[in-house]
């Protein structure tokens, strides 16, 4: 059904269910109507016939069916009341005279009645079909004493008689109702279908599924908010990828205590494309783009990627290339050196053979021993070494701190240690690249108050005192960067230490220096948490 025509069954069942109340309400004001003013006059036709001097003398000792002069009174009373019943009875409650002369003889019904207590009584008697509006009166004689009862009474209608005299009005009720509902319901449906762009309830509904099923299943995530901040669409990837609770919807970011960061990606207005931010230990990709309708913003949507995994293949690609570019220098270094030792055999030098094989693998071998030595951890040694070689390729003197000490950690411990160690190196590596000064770098790996110190220090310029608090925010570089993929190495060591109830701090002495502090889980460090 059209949503006109479900408007309009909807307007005439109400309709109906009015006329219904209305009906209801006729016939419970036309009874009790009824009953105001009919048992006024005949509560008045009931006083006249019991004030009546033959009433008053004879009706004490009369006789059912005898004598004509009650009879003839209390139909003389009838007859100019209007009413159709009237009925006289002895104090005892015998019917002397009635309307229904098989009534004669037998006691009066009183109902509820109070008139045997000497007062006057107006209410229903009988019922169904024989109920009728009765007035009782006492009969009084000379000296006050009852000796009977006046009874004048009207016959109730029935429902069908107080319909029949409602139904004229009720059919011009029913008439405009329908005129006016018919006329509401078109208007309103054609209001409605002008702001649902023409389409009908089952469209709505099936438009509505079809976006909550595209919108939950795509892999990237997608939120919206509206004017005033608070998200009002938001997908399973969404929720995932930023920690938010199932019932956000509807709630402002402020309430939901989104950081700094976060909310202003979502919140004001991008320059470009993909712009990165860092939530706890994912990096996502964001593109925000505002809503627009009528030519006023009603929100914005905002498209989230997690591009963690990309950043670490990233990274990982990057270190195959250094390492296949220091493999080529290297080659091209051994290529000499082999050419030197050709040369000398051919002079025939072989104790300077030997002097100069020997000279070119302890180098080596002395950069080995000493990082395996000191750092038992395997893959942070293995950093170490890799990041000595870099190092040297770059011109840069990358050193392992005599007082370095360290076993054998567990693999969480030591894939977080890589992942602080790297980010600090590399930082220190930028900083001393291509520098007009000695380029130095040191690292200081030690075991202290149960947990793991890491110190990286550089020869470098340090860090400015404009710029020392800034330095660990996300998306923050020092570096220019065309792809703005710089600014996250900081941010994310920092919040490696902090997950590991550590901290991650920076001062200038000579140079920059980093001191990261980690701890085993359930250890409390210096950061005060677990």
């Amino acid at each position: 059904m059209s949503l006109a025509g479900q408007y309009l069954r909807l307007q005439l069942l109400i309709v109906l269910a009015v006329l219904v109340a209305v009906v209801a309400i006729s016939l419970a004001q036309s009874a009790a109507t009824f009953e105001r003013i009919e048992g006024r006059r005949a509560l008045s036709a009931a006083e006249t016939l019991a004030a009546n001097p033959t009433v008053r003398s004879l009706l004490a000792n009369a006789q059912p069916g005898s004598g004509s002069a009650l009879p003839s009174v209390a139909e003389s009373v009838r007859t100019i009341s209007g009413s159709s019943q009237v009925t006289l009875a002895r104090a005892d409650r015998t019917v002397v005279t009635s309307w229904d002369p098989s009534q004669e003889g037998r006691e009066m019904e009183l109902g509820d009645s109070v008139v045997m207590s000497g007062r006057a009584w107006t209410g229903l008697v009988g019922s169904g079909a024989s109920e009728a509006l009765s007035a009782h009166v006492p009969v009084l004689d000379d000296r006050g004493k009852m000796v009977g009862i006046a009874a004048v009474g009207r016959n109730f209608p029935s429902v069908l008689e107080r319909l029949g005299d409602a139904v004229p009005n009720l059919l011009t009720y029913l008439g405009v109702a329908s005129v006016l509902g018919v006329a509401g319901s078109l208007l309103l449906a054609r209001r409605v279908k002008r702001q649902t762009l023409g389409m009908e309830p089952d469209e709505i509904t099936g438009l509505v599924e079809n976006r909550e099923a595209m919108l939950h299943g795509l892999k990237e995530g997608v939120v919206a908010l509206d004017p005033q901040q608070r998200i009002s669409v938001v997908n399973d990837s969404a929720r995932r990828l930023l920690g938010l609770p199932d019932d956000c919807v509807g709630k402002s970011l402020g309430s939901l205590r989104v950081q700094p960061a976060l909310k202003e990606v979502l919140t004001q207005d991008q320059p470009g494309p993909d712009r990165l931010v860092l939530v706890g230990e994912n990096l996502l990709v964001l593109n925000r783009m505002p809503m627009r309708s009528h030519g006023r913003v009603i929100g914005s949507v905002t498209t989230l990627r997690d591009r963690t995994e990309l950043a670490s293949l990233e990274r990982e690609l990057g270190t195959t290339r250094t390492a296949t570019d220091t493999l080529r220098a290297q080659a091209h270094e051994f290529a000499n050196q082999l050419h030197t030792i050709s040369g000398l055999i051919q002079i025939g030098e072989y104790d300077a053979v030997v002097q100069f094989v020997n000279g070119t693998t302890s180098n080596r071998t002395r950069l080995n021993d000493e990082v395996t030595s000191r750092i038992e951890d395997p893959a942070l040694a293995a950093l170490l070494i890799a990041k000595s070689s870099l190092a040297a390729e770059r011109g840069v003197s990358l050193e392992l701190a005599p007082d370095s000490r360290l076993g054998r950690v567990d693999e969480e411990l030591s894939r977080d240690l890589t992942t602080v160690v790297g980010n600090l190196v590399d930082n220190a590596l930028d900083a001393v690249t291509n520098a007009a000064f000695d380029a130095e770098a040191e690292v200081l790996i030690e075991e202290a108050d149960g947990g793991v110190r890491v110190v990286v220090r550089d020869s470098g310029p340090g860090v400015p005192a404009d710029v020392m608090d800034d330095i660990f925010r996300q998306g923050f570089s020092t570096k220019n960067s065309s792809d703005g993929g710089r600014g996250y190495g900081l941010a994310l060591a920092r919040v490696v230490c902090q997950r590991r109830g550590g901290r991650l701090t920076v001062h200038n002495d000579a140079g920059a220096v980093f001191t990261a502090e980690l701890f085993p889980i359930g250890h409390k460090g210096k950061g005060g948490r677990p």
